[in-house]
């Protein structure tokens, strides 16, 4: 038994550690899709796409046309995450063309200090690092 439960003991931090770290890659795994899907929404509907990246409300909002008219969002307020407002101001465009409107880039971190990146060029390629 104490064999067990120094195994335990040992095992938990890093089983901690490795959860956080899955849940920081599957939010940046969500975060590109959220990009992709605004650039391919963009291309399909012949129209401007645009995500808010809202620091307040903590969510991402997609809002398509001029009008802004807004489509979806997606929340990260109880992830534990944090979103630094992207290197191009807190909204990324996205035209019919499927190019960005500016190259950018997004980072943000779990609360262990786990980081990603995700960057967007001007191509309105999508990449994580």
């Amino acid at each position: 038994m104490a064999i067990v439960g120094l195994v335990s003991a040992l095992a938990i931090p890093n089983l901690m550690m490795l959860n956080a770290r899955m849940q920081a890659d599957v939010f940046a795994q969500q975060v590109s899709s959220e990009l992709r899907w605004a650039r391919q929404w963009a291309i399909s509907k012949r129209d401007r796409v645009r995500l808010v990246f809202d620091q307040d409300r903590q969510a991402i909002v997609a809002q398509i046309g001029n009008d802004r008219v807004q489509h979806h969002q997606l929340s990260y307020q109880h992830k534990g995450l944090e979103i630094d407002e992207p290197s191009a101001g807190p909204d990324v465009v996205f035209h019919p063309s499927g190019r960005s409107a500016t190259a950018t880039t997004i980072q943000f971190r779990n609360g262990q200090g786990h980081a990603r990146t995700i960057t967007v060029s001007l191509t309105g390629r999508v990449s994580i690092r």
